[in-house]
This record gives structure tokens, sequence and C-alpha cells, in this order.
């Protein structure tokens, strides 16, 4: 909520100030499986992005000699550039994530918290969109 709070308010004023493309969210009841589908692209997504940005990356980065930030704002930025298809709000959100998960991990060590969280953020984002559209449809 920290990070997904934040994001969608960048979409809203990104759509506002004209430098974001509307998104279309697709209907949950659309077929029985749209919502467990989903779920599974988020769990797919979070362990993807965190096993190559923070197991992989962090790993090559540090034995090239990199420093920790270097590194940290380094994967930030590329999380960042590789879902700009989705817009300012993505941009910046997906920025703040990758400095805080690269913090969190430089921190503890630990991959399989940042791919929980993750997917649950990405819970929340493919489900709570289409729900908010709903709800909200001249605001999205």
């Amino acid at each position: 909520a920290v990070i997904g709070i934040p994001g969608l308010a960048l979409y809203v004023a990104g759509r506002v100030l004209g430098i974001t493309l509307q998104m279309s969210a697709s209907p949950l009841d659309a077929a029985w499986w749209t919502v467990p589908l989903l779920m599974l692209a988020a769990l797919r997504a979070g362990l993807t992005e965190e096993v190559i940005f923070l197991g992989y990356l962090f790993d090559r980065l540090r034995r090239f000699g990199w420093n920790w930030w270097a590194i940290i704002l380094t994967t930030a930025g590329l999380r960042a550039a590789y879902h700009a298809y989705q817009g300012f709000g993505a941009i910046v959100g997906n920025f703040a994530m990758g400095v805080v998960f690269g913090w969190c991990y430089r921190r503890w060590g630990r991959v399989m918290p940042l791919v929980i969280a993750h997917t649950l953020i990405d819970i929340v984002a493919f489900i709570g969109y289409p729900l908010a559209v709903t709800l909200f449809p001249g605001v999205f």
C-alpha cells in the first residue's frame, strides 16, 4: 500500500496533466479464471523480476566492484525503464520501489520477502485497478 497508493496517485496526476495514456481495464468477471490468472501473472512478475534484479544483478555488479548505491540506483532505473510503457506514474513508482527493494535486499540479503511483497503489490494493482475503474469511472 505504501508503494501502490502513491503509484495510483501518480497515474491520476499523469492523466490530469496529459502525460500518461489511459489504461484499459479488463472486466474481472469476464471468465471464472480471470482473477486466478491475474494472481499467477503477479507471482510470475514478482518472482522473475526480483530474482533477476536482486538475486542476479546485485551479485554481478558487486563482483564488478560497484558500490551499493550505484547498484541500487542502476537497478531501480532499469526497473523504471522497462515499466515506461505503463506511463509516468509507473516510471516514478517503479523507481521508488526499486530503491526501497534494493535497500531492503542490501540490508537483509533476502529475495523471497521481496518476491512476496512484489507479488502482493501486483495483485492489488491487477485486481484493484479494474475495481477502481468500476467505482470511479470519471477518474480512471
